[in-house]
C-alpha cells in the first residue's frame, strides 16, 4: 500500500493517494514529447477511485478516450487517464511532493527515444546555470 501525494507548481491542484502502485514507467511516445515539450515522460498508475484531489484539474482529450489533465492557472501536467487502461489514472511523477518513492521500470515505446538521451553522462554538467558559450562550427 503507497500513501503518497502531490500537486501543481503553482498548488491550485494537489492530489493524495491510498493504494497500490499499478505500474511506475518512463514513456518515450512523441504524443508524450508533444503534450509534455519535454523528451519523456514519468508516469506513477494508480487506482484513480483512491485520488482524492482539491483544486479542479481541467483536461484535454488528445485523441478519443486520452485525457491529459492540467492545472488551469499554473499549466502543470497532472495526469494521463485512458479508456484504454480504464482502471488506472497515470500520474506525473515530477508531481510528487516526495520524489523518492518513485521508481521507474520499465522504459517503453523505444522506438521514439530522442537520439541524445544515450549520451547525457558525456555532455558538460553544472549545479546551476552557466553563462552559455559559444559553438564551434
Amino acid at each position: 500500500m503507497a500513501d503518497f501525494s502531490g500537486g501543481c507548481m503553482c498548488g491550485a491542484v494537489t492530489w493524495v493517494y491510498s493504494g497500490p502502485i499499478t505500474r511506475s514507467l518512463v514513456c518515450h511516445c512523441e504524443d508524450c514529447q508533444k503534450a509534455t515539450s519535454s523528451p519523456f515522460t514519468a508516469f506513477i498508475g494508480l487506482e484513480p477511485d483512491k485520488v482524492w484531489w482539491t483544486g479542479n484539474p481541467n483536461h484535454y482529450q488528445s485523441s478519443p478516450g486520452t485525457y491529459r489533465g492540467f492545472c488551469q492557472t499554473c499549466g502543470t501536467r497532472l495526469y494521463f487517464r485512458s479508456d484504454q487502461w480504464s482502471g488506472e489514472i497515470h500520474l506525473h511523477a515530477a508531481t510528487l511532493d516526495d520524489p523518492t518513492v518513485y521508481e521507474p521500470s520499465p522504459q517503453v515505446v523505444m522506438r521514439s527515444k530522442v537520439k541524445w538521451l544515450h549520451d547525457l553522462e558525456n555532455i558538460p554538467q553544472h549545479q546551476g546555470f552557466e553563462a552559455p558559450s559559444k559553438r564551434e562550427t
